[in-house]
């Protein structure tokens, strides 16, 4: 009978639960002994939220600063564009910005393309132009990494926006529950690096995640951001001045509040809330929702079927504009690739829905 060294079993456990140990646990932990989620307190969530901020504990603690340094400089806008600049004109270009343009070029960038790799660009060029589309606010890095892991545990203790633990839980969860690890091991590293490959991030190497505690360089990153919004700003205020640029940048900082709300409603607020004839997946407390469908192509029931589908608006009424923009740049040659899980989805779940209503 051979001998199992104790470390090296552990060390393989760990090798193959990346998923388990990737993302950085918060104070609270996620689970308690007998496996059940621990759902802290407000004030406990709150503390952890003031802790993780604090670059003057830590440098590791730069990316959660910064994206929420970016809400901060962004709200200045929005309260400038209400009282000096608002009209119903502005509101309606508003609306559009933060509701439309910035919630679809979510699900097609960072989500449909940076994590789930569901379309490859024709070259780096269009990749460039597609993450540059709005307004850069949250980082890759963040929403990447967290988002593979609440595949792998949707629902469950250890799902960064766990639904069942409550609003403030999933509200919080950029700073408290998505940053990753400090402390990855150097094949961890290359590991967790390979799955930001394609989306054009440059990695640390692990000596400077070591320094830095994330994939992203803080130089690099700042400066794309600051470059990305002073691009913005100049064609926004060549178009239409001063005031569509507060407009829109305010719009931006909207939909920066409004966005860390989605994945409690998405998961019908830790209830289960799954419809009949819409909501195929019960694996988990994802539903499909109109409003987040129609102004974002976030068909979230579908898309955690289909996790690596371009499309998840598989029924006549589910309009899916982020598929619109993939199917476009696909027919005029800059996307090369996607895969469509329309089909699929059709025969082995609506078509076997219908049939099973025929014959009642």
């Amino acid at each position: 009978m051979p001998i199992i060294n104790p470390s090296t079993s552990a060390h393989t456990e760990r090798v193959n639960n990346l998923m388990d140990h990737v993302l950085r646990p918060p104070s609270y932990g996620w689970k308690c002994p007998e496996n059940q989620l621990i759902i802290p307190s407000s004030r406990q969530l709150l503390k952890e939220f003031t802790s993780r901020l604090n670059v003057f504990r830590t440098r590791k603690n730069w990316l959660a600063f910064m994206g929420w340094s970016k809400v901060i400089l962004l709200t200045p806008c929005l309260f400038i564009f209400l009282f000096q600049y608002f009209n119903f004109y502005l509101l309606g270009i508003a609306f559009i910005y933060s509701m439309i343009v910035m919630g679809t070029h979510g699900t097609i960038w960072y989500h449909r393309y940076c994590t789930h790799n569901a379309y490859t660009f024709r070259n780096k060029f269009w990749r460039f132009v597609t993450r540059n589309l709005t307004i850069r606010i949250i980082p890759e890095e963040i929403y990447v990494i967290s988002h593979h892991v609440h595949h792998a545990k949707s629902d469950e203790p250890g799902d960064p926006y766990n639904a069942t633990a409550g609003f403030l839980y999933c509200f919080l969860a950029d700073v408290n529950h998505q940053p990753i690890a400090h402390d990855l091991t150097e094949a961890e590293y290359g590991r967790v690096c390979k799955l930001m490959d394609h989306t054009g991030v440059s990695s640390n190497t692990y000596q400077q995640y070591q320094r830095w505690g994330s994939i992203a360089n803080p130089v690099r990153t700042i400066a794309g951001s600051l470059l990305n919004w002073a691009f913005w700003a100049v064609v926004f205020y060549l178009i239409g001045g001063p005031g569509l640029v507060f407009t829109l940048f305010g719009a931006a900082g909207f939909w920066a509040i409004g966005v860390r709300t989605f994945n409690y409603e998405g998961h019908g607020k830790g209830k289960d809330k799954h419809r009949e004839g819409s909501d195929f997946n019960r694996k988990d407390l994802s539903i499909n929702q109109i409003w987040p469908g129609y102004v974002a192509g976030e068909w979230h029931n579908n898309h955690h079927l289909f996790p690596s589908s371009a499309r998840s608006g598989f029924l006549s009424y589910q309009i899916d504009l982020a598929w619109c923009y993939i199917r476009f740049m696909n027919i005029i040659g800059a996307v090369s690739a996607y895969q469509d899980s329309k089909k699929l989805f059709l025969l082995k779940y609506r078509q076997p829905y219908l049939e099973s209503k025929k014959g009642q």
